[in-house]
């Protein structure tokens, strides 16, 4: 098997900005012949941190595990909204809190095992289990007891043999939900539908800082009896080998979405007990989705071949997805001009080059996608533990600035990004009105907080640093700790582009040159999340589904995914209060509020919403530039006559009907629509 090397680009005699422009009147950017093999060549970023569906939390990882594992459902390859899968149809309880899934009976792994709903209850369980210490777990915390499990918590027995009930001790803004009429009645169904049991850490020493926040408690606890939440316990049941319960905590609307995650992924069990931490080796490896791992050179090339095995087999167009780990931009675009790969992943063209690559107009794609980049705050350390002090380097950065130097993003002051979530945007307006004036805000100085030097220079000041004033509000702080803070990112140089430009910014506006670090990928994740930065590291969200909630739960709960250090209870009985809540309008409401709150105490700087900002050659279709740039890769093919290949990619290319694509999806959503309308009685 051909692999990519820099030494190729040599050969091609292709490495400056000189060769990035198309002869005139060409219609596409450098060469265009379809492989002659089915495969798809793809760049498809970071060298992944692991190949196990339930570690990484990457976008790079992401685009490889869609490929080699199934879940319950699929994303939409346009919408991302949740399809059919290894479910074939499912049903809601009347309260949103309960779904059961129907399996197919042919599904398999790729060693020709079934795939029954045992093996998902073993996925769930095993991801969320604490000595797994998976950084998705939090993903999960919808499931009842997912979170007191996954943290290490025990449920409260008095002398009498009685559970202590959470609604008697907690005001945490959640209610207790009963479908206990629901579905098939079993034992665990009437355990799993009764109140709420209280739940307190186990472990010694989390358990005596809980009592600490929580004074009134130790007299509640004394004479109790703890007793650890097992894996048994956590809302997801196998009610036959093909029939699959899962019972929330609180109503989520967007739950069903959230499950075509790589962590709800399912995997199998002898595998990874027979073989340990290496079982995804490509010797050892047993996956469940359209294409199995045939070959895994680490930084070099992953190669995944289609998987015989798979349930929709015949529907698999690709035989081959040869995955290269590459971030270079220029050594990228070079290959895609080259012939060498067929598309690339977001974000991949560099600023540079955008006025002459816009100009390609069938391969060339700038839609808008649902992603932030923020930079995080460690406020675990000084001095970045100060609020002023987060404000100030918050307010010293011009995003306006920002966003015209990278031509591709528009400036962001809020967390969820801008134009994909329209009326969420429309409550949070009027919400943030009223939550101004509570807080003696007026708007033109919210309005500022895309870049206010002068409140930056000021807050500095009352944080206790000695400031000379400049000119234009601008000023240079003497006596700020340096020692103490860097600003860390994974290596790229897109992230090293912006790194620079915010440092000039900080430099220019408040007199503090801060150090730059650059780490690769697969350190950098643990090294920020473990906080063992200093002072500040880059960050990066794509939303797993399409609702805000994707985005502000990065900070719910004391073991978040936010890597910064910062938990608040007002925020989480905030988001809790949301998604108990089946009026969408309040629950939006309640989430606007629990953003704004969030905001206030500047645990992350927004930066900006980018655009998706990549290329496919016109004969790659049925890939499309979804919200996510996660691509159900089933429905990926190489056209071969030229008349059928795309045009004008950004002129509703999501709207267009691909004959291809749409069979596809009939006949997977033909039998959950057959079982709603039977369901409604049509």
């Amino acid at each position: 098997m051909k692999t990519i090397s820099l030494v190729s680009l040599f050969i091609l005699g292709c490495l400056s900005l000189s060769c990035s422009s198309g002869a005139a009147g060409r219609r596409y950017w450098g060469k265009t012949e379809p492989p002659k093999e089915n495969v798809l060549r793809y760049i498809s970023g970071s060298e992944p941190e692991s190949l196990d569906p339930q570690i990484p939390t990457g976008q790079p990882e992401a685009r490889i595990l869609m490929a080699l594992y199934d879940g319950l459902v699929e994303y939409h390859p346009k919408t991302m909204e949740p399809i059919p899968a290894i479910a074939e149809r499912w049903e809601i309880s009347p309260d949103g809190t309960e779904f059961i899934f129907y399996l197919r009976k042919n599904a398999c792994f790729s060693n020709g095992e079934p795939i029954t709903a045992h093996d998902f209850v073993y996925t769930f369980r095993r991801g969320l289990s604490p000595e797994l210490a998976a950084q998705n777990a939090y993903l999960a915390y919808e499931i009842k007891y997912a979170q007191a499990y996954n943290s290490g918590e025990a449920f409260v027995k008095d002398k009498n043999g009685n559970f202590l009930l959470r609604r008697d001790y907690k005001d945490t803004g959640k209610k207790d939900f009963d479908s206990s009429g629901f579905g098939p009645d079993t034992e665990f169904h009437r355990f799993i539908n009764s109140p709420a049991r209280l739940t307190v850490p186990y472990a010694e020493k989390e358990l005596e800082a809980y009592l600490k926040d929580n004074p009134q408690m130790r007299e509640v606890l004394k004479d109790k009896e703890l007793v650890p939440v097992r894996a048994e316990d956590i809302g997801v049941e196998a009610i036959d080998d093909y029939t699959l319960r899962l019972k929330l905590e609180l109503p989520a609307p967007y739950f069903l979405d959230l499950l075509a995650h790589q962590f709800f992924r399912v995997v199998h069990r002898q595998t990874i007990e027979k073989h340990g931490n290496s079982w995804t080796r490509p010797e050892n490896i047993v996956t469940s989705g359209a294409f199995k791992l045939a070959v895994h050179r680490p930084y070099d090339v992953l190669i995944a071949v289609k998987n015989p095995e798979y349930w929709d087999a015949e529907n698999v167009s690709l035989d081959r997805i040869e995955f290269y780990p590459l971030e270079e931009q220029t050594t990228m675009m070079n290959l895609y001009k080259a012939g060498e790969v067929d598309a690339l992943y977001n974000n991949t063209v560099p600023a540079p080059w955008l006025d002459e690559i816009r100009k390609y107009k069938d391969e060339y794609l700038d839609y808008p996608e649902a992603t932030v980049q923020y930079y995080t705050f460690n406020i675990t350390k000084k001095p970045m533990d100060d609020v002023r002090v987060r404000k100030a380097f918050a307010l010293a950065i011009d995003r306006f600035a920002l966003a015209k130097f990278r031509k591709t993003a528009k400036p962001l002051a809020d967390f969820t990004p801008e134009g994909i979530f329209p009326r969420y945007e429309e409550v949070r307006k009027r919400v943030y009105k009223d939550l101004l004036k509570e807080a003696g805000i007026s708007e033109e100085e919210w309005n500022r907080r895309y870049f206010d030097p002068q409140k930056a220079c000021r807050l500095m000041q009352e944080a206790g640093y000695e400031v000379v004033s400049k000119e234009n509000g601008r000023c240079e702080v003497k006596n700020f700790p340096l020692g103490d803070v860097s600003l860390t990112y994974n290596t790229s140089e897109v992230n090293k582009a912006v790194a620079e430009f915010i440092q000039a910014q900080w430099k220019q506006n408040l007199g503090i040159t801060i150090p730059l670090k650059n780490m690769e990928w697969k350190t950098f994740l643990p090294f920020r999340k473990r906080l063992e930065y200093t002072g500040i590291a880059r960050a990066g969200w794509v939303g797993d589904y399409m609702d805000p909630n994707t985005f502000l739960k990065l900070f719910y709960g004391p073991n978040n995914d936010s890597a910064t250090g910062w938990h608040d209870q007002k925020f989480d009985q905030l988001m809790n209060r949301a998604n108990s809540e089946t009026d969408p309008e309040k629950r939006f409401e309640y989430l606007a509020r629990a953003e704004f709150y969030m905001l206030q105490n500047q645990p992350v700087i927004p930066l900006m919403t980018s655009a998706t900002n990549w290329m496919k050659k016109p004969y790659v279709k049925g890939m499309y530039p979804n919200p996510g740039t996660l691509h159900a890769w089933k429905f990926v093919y190489i056209e071969r006559d030229p008349a059928k290949w795309d045009r004008d990619v950004n002129e509703d290319l999501l709207k267009r009907e691909d004959p291809m694509v749409e069979a596809k999806l009939a006949k997977l959503m033909k039998t959950q629509l057959d079982f709603q309308k039977r369901r409604r009685g049509e």
